[in-house]
């Protein structure tokens, strides 16, 4: 994606989660594998393969691509897929891509990369379609 830029890596973050976890005298803390179950149904849905396996199980680890941004409108905080991205940032002039890992056996999430896409002309957010629920209330 030619437009990337502000890129955080979300690594060193995820090293320590797990390092903590791993510590056998661990205070009583936030559980690791605590993944809301809406994240790994959009997981086992719309997930793309991630190479590593889960740290924590093992097991197949999928990633989640989520947009976020003024211009997107109401299909702002969706999923979308690589390609679908790479579509999009000739079509907005700015949106935040944040990538979730997911392993959908163990529960296991974590954020590992946030970046901003787009081609930096402003445009307006597009008009407002009506969704199922507007429809049926």
């Amino acid at each position: 994606m030619w437009s990337r830029r502000q890129e955080v890596d979300y690594a060193l973050q995820r090293r320590a989660t797990l390092e903590a976890a791993r510590r056998p005298a661990r205070a009583l803390g936030p559980e690791v594998c605590d993944a809301d179950p809406l994240l790994v149904r959009a997981a086992q849905h719309h997930g793309e393969d991630h190479d590593p396996p889960c740290p924590v199980c093992g097991e197949r680890l999928v990633t989640l691509n989520y947009v976020f941004g003024e211009q997107l409108g109401q299909y702002s905080g969706r999923i979308r897929s690589t390609r679908e991205l790479e579509e999009m940032q000739d079509e907005f002039g700015e949106f935040k891509v944040c990538v979730v890992e997911v392993c959908t056996d163990c529960r296991w999430n974590h954020m590992i990369r946030a970046f901003v896409l787009g081609d930096g002309v402003t445009r307006r957010p597009p008009r407002r379609q009506k969704t199922v629920e507007d429809i049926y209330g």
